[in-house]
């Protein structure tokens, strides 16, 4: 193709020198010998492998005559000088027929070490390559017999060769390992197609304009001016229907390649689409479209399966203009297509009902004349996890083993999406739930501390209820627990209460708690002055929490044991402490029971999530909560919490005194 272009550029320009032409004359000649001698060299057998192996007297020879021709054409000059009596520049023709007559005899050997039975397939390129160095033999031995190239042979030359090419390409066709692998994609040939058809469209529309201008009359101009103008705009509405633009590439895809996919470029597009998290459609909705721009399919539905096993309709896609609810899973066709991973093709089932033997129409789609397929979706084998049906397409499509394979691959990993979707809903459900039950649990722990405050005022009220100091701490008792049980609800509800916060003055709500935490021996006391301590939580929360380990140091003391608790600053942080001398724990108890939740050693009198529900509000809060403890000296809970802006101070205000429960702890307490 190139010797060819070079010669027509010559011969039409006299662009390049003679050299130049004479070399191309050369290499076309070298890369056929050359192409000869490699298949020779891969018929070659023992008795020829000497002078035909890599290397050998064949590759020699080739390679020594076109040398020796090539210093013939660039230095010729320097020849005819250094032998004036030898060498003549006409004599070059010499060699062009000595390369002539090499192509011959190699066309011969070629086709006669061809196996026979394998001959059909070089014969026709053995044909042509005979003819064409025929040719040359001839064209040149007229040059050297007339000292001059005939002008005729020369021109002709061209036409030969297109008439030669054809042959070629023939037995290029029946031996594919000729072929080079040049890969031009899919997307390039269809906009490269798309350009020339547009091309040629404007070239035919501006010649028919030119007629109509020309014999138009007076209304010529006028005329000329529309027709183009809807011209242009059917070009416009055939470059963007979607129905042309498939008729295209299903055109293309069958006529200019081995396969009707482009099956990494296929892949990709099924990945991207169904993986499209920031696409408006649902996944639902991706699959199906996913699947139906493989096949030219606009629309379609899908059918999941349901917990009592039938598939209802979970989505629809485009507009398919199919309303059925729910397909029976008893249905024969659902049936055989989940037993043989089977994909049905309505229209061939009505023309072709020896291809679905024993399978009919099913009924129920019979009223839809635009419906085309329905695809079994399966992540697992034999278990069909639902169905999808897509509409006829946009444009023909050929319905064979390579459609069929990349349906049910892709349907394949459709329905694993779909799995996992499903799997996330229901994690996602249960760890909603989850979530819920654990307040609840700990909404229950602190109910159960409220119960417990009013179960003491209904018991000592038949022994105090006339005194009016243990009315009035009663009244107070009842009004916390209400007020305490109110917000708790609020949390249950999510109505801001649970998580709002406000900067809190730690030492009044540890006072708070110290008031609450005095119906229990031992009573826990303040020990020491503590500065103004301001930190940002949620009031009712980090009461809670100061609450549960108080309880616990409590019960773990006993009523004739000590809890203390201090509040102090540290680097900036708020530091309260609660210490206790009751039996203390071992540091396995520390390290794998403590902050477990729900496990406690307070038998069916606890939960074991006071500790653990303490701790995670103290790490919400960007603080912790640790303990040292010795078995059988105590423990020490420490909490360090941040505060959220300069630490303000001044002199401790002292405990409260409390109403009647503080002065009188053992009225409440049963203790006299």
């Amino acid at each position: 193709m190139v010797w060819c272009l070079l010669l027509g550029v010559q011969n039409q320009f006299h662009f390049f020198p003679g050299r130049v032409v004479w070399t191309a004359e050369i290499a076309r000649n070298y890369v056929w010998l050359a192409f000869l001698g490699g298949q020779l060299r891969r018929g070659r057998t023992s008795s020829n492998r000497g002078w035909l192996g890599k290397g050998g007297t064949l590759d020699w020879a080739i390679h020594a005559a076109v040398l020796a021709q090539l210093l013939c054409v660039w230095f010729d000059e320097d020849l005819t000088r250094l032998l004036p009596g030898f060498f003549r520049p006409a004599h070059q023709s010499i060699g062009y027929v000595g390369l002539s007559l090499f192509g011959l005899v190699l066309v011969e050997q070629y086709f006669r070490n061809t196996r026979t039975d394998l001959r059909w397939r070089i014969k026709f390129l053995c044909f042509a390559l005979g003819a064409m160095f025929a040719y040359d033999f001839y064209l040149y031995s007229d040059a050297l017999l007339f000292l001059r190239i005939n002008e005729n042979l020369w021109h002709a030359r061209g036409a030969v060769t297109v008439l030669l090419a054809p042959l070629m390409a023939v037995s290029a066709a029946r031996n594919p390992d000729w072929s080079v692998d040049i890969f031009v994609s899919r997307q390039v040939v269809f906009h490269t197609a798309t350009l020339l058809g547009s091309g040629l469209y404007l070239l035919v529309m501006a010649g028919a304009g030119y007629y109509i201008r020309g014999y138009g009359g007076e209304w010529g101009a006028f005329l000329q001016i529309v027709f183009l103008v809807g011209a242009f705009l059917v070009l416009v509405l055939l470059l963007f229907s979607g129905q042309m633009r498939a008729h295209i590439r299903m055109f293309l895809s069958r006529h200019f390649f081995n396969y009707l996919y482009d099956y990494r470029q296929e892949w990709l597009r099924i990945i991207h689409t169904l993986s499209d998290t920031q696409s408006t459609l649902r996944l639902e909705e991706r699959i199906i479209l996913a699947l139906g721009q493989a096949v030219e399919s606009p629309s379609g539905v899908l059918w999941c399966r349901d917990v009592q096993g039938d598939f209802v309709l979970r989505a629809s896609f485009g507009e398919p203009r199919i309303d059925i609810g729910r397909l029976s899973a008893q249905e024969p066709a659902l049936l055989s297509m989940e037993k043989y991973d089977l994909i049905l093709n309505l229209h061939e089932m009505i023309r072709m009902p020896e291809a679905y033997v024993g399978l009919d129409l099913p009924e129920w789609i019979r009223p839809y004349g635009n419906a085309w397929l329905l695809i079994p979706l399966f992540q697992r084998e034999k278990s069909m996890d639902a169905v999808l049906l897509l509409t006829q397409p946009r444009t023909s499509i050929r319905w064979n083993w390579e459609v069929i394979d990349l349906l049910k691959t892709s349907s394949r990993l459709a329905a694993s999406y779909l799995a996992l979707e499903d799997a996330g809903i229901a994690l996602a459900e249960a760890r909603q739930f989850e979530g819920f039950n654990r307040l609840s649990a700990f909404v229950i722990h602190d109910l159960k501390n409220l119960v417990a405050q009013l179960s003491l005022v209904v018991r000592n009220a038949e022994r105090h209820h006339g005194n009016p100091e243990f009315m009035a701490d009663a009244i107070e008792t009842v009004d916390h627990a209400v007020g305490k049980m109110s917000r708790l609800l609020a949390q249950l509800r999510n109505l801001g209460s649970g998580q709002s916060t406000v900067e809190i003055e730690l030492g009044a709500l540890l006072d708070e708690v110290l008031l609450t935490r005095k119906v229990q021996l031992p009573i826990p006391l303040r020990e020491g002055s503590s500065p103004k301590i301001l930190v940002r939580a949620n009031r009712d929360r980090l009461a809670s929490a100061f609450e549960h380990i108080i309880h616990n140091a409590q019960d773990a003391a006993a009523k004739h044991g000590r809890v203390l608790v201090r509040c102090r600053t540290e680097d900036g942080r708020a530091i309260v402490e609660i210490e206790d001398n009751g039996h203390g724990m071992d540091e396995e108890f520390l390290r794998t029971r403590l902050f477990k939740p729900f496990d406690t050693t307070k038998g069916l009198t606890g939960m074991g999530i006071g500790a653990y529900e303490s701790r995670e509000y103290a790490r919400s809060l960007g603080g912790e909560l640790s303990v040292e403890s010795v078995p059988g000296r105590g423990s020490l809970f420490r909490f360090s919490l941040p505060m959220p802006g300069s630490l303000r101070e001044h002199p401790a205000a002292g405990v409260q005194s409390p109403p009647f429960i503080a002065s009188s702890p053992s009225i409440l307490s049963g203790e006299v």
